[in-house]
Parts: structure tokens; C-alpha cells; sequence
């Protein structure tokens, strides 16, 4: 039996959740597993479906926590556990050591969360529960040297990427309105993620209107929701981009996976802001998977999940100078033909089936 204790897992949405989604779908195949997730909207909904076992706890948060532990305590004494997973360093942190020592323990670590100056409160909070683990998976070798930098044991670090059970099939209705989308327009360029400033959705958007001249058919779609949302619409009408640029705060996987398959380029040229740092990039893997190539930032981990020059480029995500060249280079000659052949084979190494054998040559 493995265990998996989660603050992230649908149908919550973003990139933590489906990488925790697919290493448990993935277990499965190797054994039963069981999920201790929080409650979200439409959670009961979602677990009549799924093929896992969860059990999800509800109540405020400070709470929460002390309780999935404690049902977790229950079912290791109860229960032979082969190994158990948590998704971050808080999900561990009220995990009684003594009772979790003789079981492998993973802690997934992501590079924001665990972004803490060393010596400060959170800093200590977090190593002191990291200690308890076995193995910290870091998501890339970005992670791992942010890890070791803020005191982290390396002795315990292995670097595992993210993976992937992309592509799915597109329904037919789906493909055809990412095609009345996207129109007769080239480049077709799309971005999947949340609305914050690390991603430089206002470079982007600087970076079309200029663009417009060279491709007066250009089109940019933005799918995800965020703190951005009014800054962003108000940029939009003052670059006089409404045609040019279409942003959908909210979307169906179906439409998603669509829009992505009917694109040339996936542009996310992420930047540290502050404590946060794009630690891999899931939505660019996400991208290769349906032969689509990506521009994404020089920071972070993002060198991961892209081959400089093989399946898309790295830029200065800060530099609008370095979005734009980035851009013209990628159609240049038609390059993006060739990144998005390399993208779709470079995406096969990520694929669930073979990511989650890393985790057990661990055990």
C-alpha cells in the first residue's frame, strides 16, 4: 500500500495538483494507494470517479492538518505501508517521526515554498520537518541547488522531474472551437498559466503589439485566472490588442489541450518576483507533449523542462528586447516546425509510466 498526503490534488487546478494526480494515478499500477487530500468544491464529485482511494478532511485549516495527520498515524499502525508521499514540507511537519522511520518517506519540493531566507522562522520550520523524510524529490536542478543553498541536507536530494500523462484525445466539438479561436492566424501563440507577475503575461502583450507588424495576422491566447486579470484587460485595450489577443480566465481540459494542439508556440518567459521562482514548468511540458515548442525564462528551473535551442529557446523574461528576438528567431527559417518534432520526442522521457520507477528504485 502506498500513501499519499496532499494539500494540492483535484479537482483543485493547478500544477502541483496534477503532478500529485498523476504520481498516484501512476502508483497504482505498482500497487493500492491511498490519498489523504483536502476538501475542495466538487471533491466528492471527483472521487466517485477516480480509480483512488481518498479520503478527503474538511474543517479550517490550523485544524486540518493535526487531523490528516492523526489519520494518517492510524492507518501506518494498522496497515503495511511500502511508502509514503507528501507534497510539501508542511504536509510532513506534524507526521510523528517515530512512526514514519521504518517506512520510505518522499517530500516533493517545488522551489517557492521552500524559498525561505536560512535562519529565519519558516526557514527553520521547514528544514526541522524535512529532516523526518527520506528522500526530497526536487522537480529540477534549479530545486536542488535552492535546496542546498537554504540548509537543506543534500546527502537526501534527488532531482526527479515532473511527468506527464499527455496527450489525451481531443473531442471533435473542442477541436473545432480552438480552431474558430485561433482562425486563419500565424503565429498562433498560447500561454497556460496563472495570472501573476512572475509569468510576464504585460511583456507578452507589450511584446504582440510590437510583433504585429512582422505577423499582421498574429494571435495570442491566454488561458488562466489571477491577481493580473484588471491590469491585464486594461493593457489590452490600451495597446489595441482586443483582436490580437484573447484571455480566458476560464476553460474547459478539453478546450485547453485543444487550443495547445492547434498553437505554434508556448510563450512563458516566467521571472523571479519576490519569494517566487517557476522551480520546472509543467505547462511547458504539457506543451511538448502535443508538439509544440516553448520560449520560456533563463530563472529558475525552466532550463528543465526546455533544450536551449532543441525544443524552444530561453530568454530574459525581464528584457522585452530579449521576448521579441526570441519570438522572430523561433519562426525565423521555420524553427518552430523543427523545436516542436524535438518537443513531442523530448516529452516522451516524461512520461508517467516511466517517472514513477525513479520514485520506486528509491524504496
Amino acid at each position: 500500500m502506498f500513501v499519499i498526503s496532499t494539500r494540492n490534488f483535484p479537482p483543485d487546478i493547478g500544477g502541483i495538483q496534477n503532478l500529485m494526480e498523476g504520481l498516484a494515478n501512476a502508483l497504482v499500477s505498482h500497487g493500492p494507494v491511498k490519498v489523504y487530500a483536502d476538501v475542495f468544491q466538487d471533491s466528492e464529485s471527483y472521487d466517485k470517479k477516480s480509480n483512488l482511494e481518498i479520503e478527503r478532511i474538511s474543517g479550517f485549516k490550523i485544524f486540518r492538518k493535526y487531523r490528516k495527520a492523526n489519520l494518517i498515524h492510524e492507518f501506518i499502525r494498522k496497515n503495511t505501508v511500502r511508502a509514503i508521499f507528501f507534497d510539501h514540507w508542511k504536509s510532513i511537519e506534524n507526521i510523528n517521526e517515530d512512526i514514519i522511520k521504518n517506512i520510505p518517506s518522499f517530500c516533493l519540493i517545488h522551489s517557492k515554498e521552500i524559498n525561505h531566507l536560512k535562519g529565519t522562522y519558516l526557514n527553520k520550520r521547514m528544514v526541522k520537518s524535512l529532516k523526518k523524510t527520506k528522500f526530497v524529490i526536487a522537480n529540477s536542478n534549479f530545486t536542488k541547488s535552492l535546496a542546498i543553498k537554504v540548509g537543506i541536507d543534500e546527502k537526501i536530494i534527488n532531482v526527479i522531474n515532473p511527468g506527464s500523462n499527455y496527450p489525451i484525445m481531443v473531442e471533435k466539438n473542442y477541436a473545432n472551437q480552438a480552431k474558430e479561436i485561433f482562425g486563419d492566424s500565424f503565429p498562433k501563440i498560447i500561454t497556460v498559466a496563472r495570472l501573476d507577475k512572475r509569468k510576464s503575461h504585460r511583456n507578452i502583450l507589450m511584446c504582440i503589439r510590437n510583433l504585429k507588424s512582422k505577423y499582421p495576422k498574429i494571435k495570442y491566447v491566454s488561458i488562466g485566472n489571477g491577481d493580473e486579470k484588471e491590469n491585464l484587460e486594461e493593457l489590452r485595450k490600451e495597446l489595441n490588442l482586443e483582436n490580437e489577443v484573447t484571455l480566458l480566465y476560464k476553460t474547459t481540459e478539453q478546450l485547453k489541450v485543444s487550443l495547445l494542439s492547434n498553437s505554434n508556440l508556448f510563450l512563458m518567459p516566467s521571472v523571479i518576483y519576490k519569494k517566487s521562482i517557476e522551480g520546472f514548468g509543467i505547462s511547458f511540458l504539457e506543451a511538448s507533449c502535443y508538439g509544440v515548442g516553448s520560449i520560456g525564462g533563463k530563472e529558475g528551473g525552466q532550463a528543465d523542462a526546455i533544450k536551449h535551442e532543441e525544443t524552444g529557446l530561453l530568454c530574459d523574461g525581464n528584457e522585452l528586447d530579449s521576448i521579441y528576438s526570441s519570438v522572430c528567431k523561433f519562426f525565423e527559417d521555420d524553427n518552430h516546425i523543427k523545436f516542436g518534432k524535438n518537443a513531442l520526442e523530448f516529452s516522451k522521457k516524461f512520461k508517467w509510466n516511466k517517472i514513477v520507477k525513479k520514485y520506486l528504485e528509491l524504496i
